[in-house]
């Protein structure tokens, strides 16, 4: 087979259990300890409980998960920002990443994105059959960034074109509208509870005034040329999630969004553990990213994928769309997979669907957005028909 089929799980609260997962179709699991600050040590007690856990259920239900990749290990803003603490926090994230390796699991995605993880302007956007998936607009963000936000300068970034179509879309929107903007921008990450407010994005956004695109690359070159000689000694492959959306965001750089952009890092740090998580959403929401000229050029250091499409419609407008419609051609993307595996001999990859749309009964239940089970059990099913297709025809 072409791909390892895996699905996220966000631990013991996740509202998806596992033996719904198992049902889904998948063996493999992604998972984290969210609960864990960031910065701190995994311990090996702590990973432990984890893989306890997915085996008492193993035994309780008759069947076999395993934890296969963790998504993610995240790296610390302070890292990100190059300031003095990061050289101890770098020693931690070896740590963590030894003591993974000593339980046996050997993948780690983890991403470069300041302050904010993936965002989305409205994250319920109706759908013509009545399904809600997420939703980006520019104008919409630059909407929120002015009138809602407030973030100081933030006229400075835009053109004198936007700021004017910005102000009248703000005037028009309802009070309803506004919430839905404001609810949409703040949500909390899965696994993190806290979530933000205003003032902690404001804070959050201003840690990085005077950091450049440059700055944050020499940063992450920083932090990879620590990390990536102990992945290659514990056998640890690590993978980069591209920016999601691939283009800035409220004044702050995004520096993983192009061919452009991978080359540049895995050149600086040429071992095979500096690898790429390819999600065909996030480097798809940009018309000019080739992506099977991505998956060719970089295939030896893909380590992990998500398969997932948006429907683009105009300058950086796009949504969620069904796994096997919208602008990625998963079709497509999967026939060169398989290529690429039967020429290289290489082992499965592990995958997993991603960003499922919100429908049927799991419509009105208490899911994050993108992570409810039927959406993303209808990506697999369809995700699994095709493979089987493309690998028995």
């Amino acid at each position: 087979m072409i791909f390892e089929k895996s699905w996220r799980w966000y631990g013991p609260h996740d509202p998806v259990s596992l033996k719904t997962i198992k049902q889904a179709g998948a063996n493999g699991v992604v998972t984290a300890l969210h609960h864990i600050p960031v910065g701190e040590i995994w311990t090996v007690e702590e990973i432990r409980k984890r893989i306890d856990m997915l085996e008492e259920s193993n035994t309780q239900h008759g069947f076999k998960l395993y934890w296969n990749v963790v998504e993610s290990l995240p790296v610390h803003e302070d890292i990100k920002q190059g300031k003095e603490t990061r050289d101890q926090l770098i020693e931690n994230y070896k740590v963590s990443l030894k003591n993974l390796a000593s339980c046996g699991i050997s993948r780690i995605c983890y991403n470069f994105m300041p302050v904010l993880d993936w965002l989305r302007t409205n994250v319920r956007f109706e759908l013509e059959d009545g399904s809600t998936a997420l939703y980006y607009s520019r104008i919409d963000l630059v909407v929120f960034d002015l009138f809602i936000l407030k973030r100081e300068n933030a006229r400075e970034d835009y053109e004198e074109s936007l700021l004017e179509e910005a102000e009248k879309k703000y005037s028009r929107m309802s009070e309803k509208e506004r919430a839905t903007l404001k609810e949409s921008l703040l949500m909390a990450l899965p696994g993190d509870q806290a979530g933000f407010t205003l003032e902690k994005l404001r804070k959050g956004l201003k840690d990085y005034e005077g950091l450049s695109a440059e700055d944050l690359k020499e940063n992450l070159l920083y932090f990879l040329k620590e990390v990536i000689p102990v992945a290659e000694e514990n056998g640890v492959k690590l993978a980069i999630h591209p920016d999601d959306p691939p283009w800035p965001v409220l004044g702050l750089p995004r520096i993983i969004s192009s061919i452009e952009d991978l080359e540049y890092i895995f050149t600086k740090v040429p071992q095979n553990a500096n690898g790429l998580t390819f999600c065909s959403g996030s480097l798809g929401a940009s018309a000019s990213n080739d992506l099977e000229g991505i998956l060719t050029k970089f295939y030896d250091r893909i380590h992990f994928v998500h398969l997932r499409s948006v429907q683009r419609e105009g300058n950086s407008v796009f949504f969620e769309a069904n796994h096997l419609e919208g602008n990625a051609d998963i079709l497509k993307l999967m026939k060169k997979f398989h290529e690429l595996q039967k020429k290289n001999k290489r082992e499965t990859l592990p995958m997993r669907p991603d960003h499922g749309h919100e429908m049927m009964d799991d419509q009105g239940k208490q899911f994050y957005p993108g992570y409810s089970a039927i959406g993303r059990m209808r990506g697999l099913a369809e995700l699994r028909g095709l493979e089987f297709a493309l690998v028995n025809k």
